[in-house]
């Protein structure tokens, strides 16, 4: 097996070649990493995203002609199974919501150091969602205001008990496992159990999309 098969393939989609130069050397220096391709337009980025079946994209989410939603939305017409991390001059709750709605998996400034930036691209690559300088607790408020659902009924037909909502607006409060154990008298075993039950259930796979779900469904609150 070559040696590039083992290590996290990277799509670089940025206009300007000093950066795309840029974040291909910082990224070739790490052993577990692998550059296939960078792009200077979104057609490009679109082009090689579809024949190299990149791991991760890097996005610019500036890039001319496609900004990032308009490339998030080409990514998935086409079924891609690139996992997206935009790359913006900053972080607005508003933005970052619309991003996840249309599939990216990561959010960083431009700012941010070499190790978020390897981080965040490990973090993705093991199925998570990466958000710099904003956690679960700082979308609430955010998803609140653009998602307006009745509630009338959903408690029911998802089928979830009073002890899952209340755990599933403590999640969309921010609060780690070892705070709700704490809050409703519970062990920590208990909680994980129940998050697991609660995953299965509403079709969810992390605490984030739990806690978008939740204020989407307008779970966020305790019964």
């Amino acid at each position: 097996m070559p040696m590039s098969a083992q290590r996290i393939r990277i799509l670089i989609a940025d206009h300007r070649r000093i950066h795309r130069e840029g974040l291909r050397r910082l990224l070739e220096g790490e052993p577990d990493f692998f550059v296939v391709a960078d792009a200077g337009s979104s057609a490009d980025a679109l082009r090689l995203a579809q024949q190299l079946r990149p791991n991760i994209l890097l996005l610019d989410a500036s890039m001319p002609g496609a900004r990032g939603r308009d490339m998030l939305r080409a990514l998935s017409a086409i079924e891609s199974q690139v996992r997206t991390i935009l790359i913006t001059e900053r972080v607005e709750h508003a933005d970052v919501v619309s991003a996840l709605q249309l599939g990216a998996r990561g959010v960083i400034t431009k700012d941010a150091d070499s190790e978020i930036l390897f981080r965040s691209v490990r973090k993705v690559m093991a199925g998570e969602y990466w958000i710099s300088r904003a956690g679960v607790a700082d979308l609430v408020t955010a998803v609140r205001s653009l998602l307006v659902h009745a509630r009338e009924g959903r408690s029911r037909k998802l089928k979830i008990t009073a002890r899952q909502q209340e755990i599933i607006a403590s999640v969309a409060a921010g609060h780690s496992n070892k705070q709700i154990a704490r809050q409703f008298s519970l062990s920590e075993d208990t909680v994980k159990r129940h998050l697991t039950n609660i995953f299965g259930r509403v079709g969810v796979s992390n605490r984030l999309e739990l806690a978008l779900f939740a204020i989407q469904h307008e779970l966020n609150d305790t019964p």
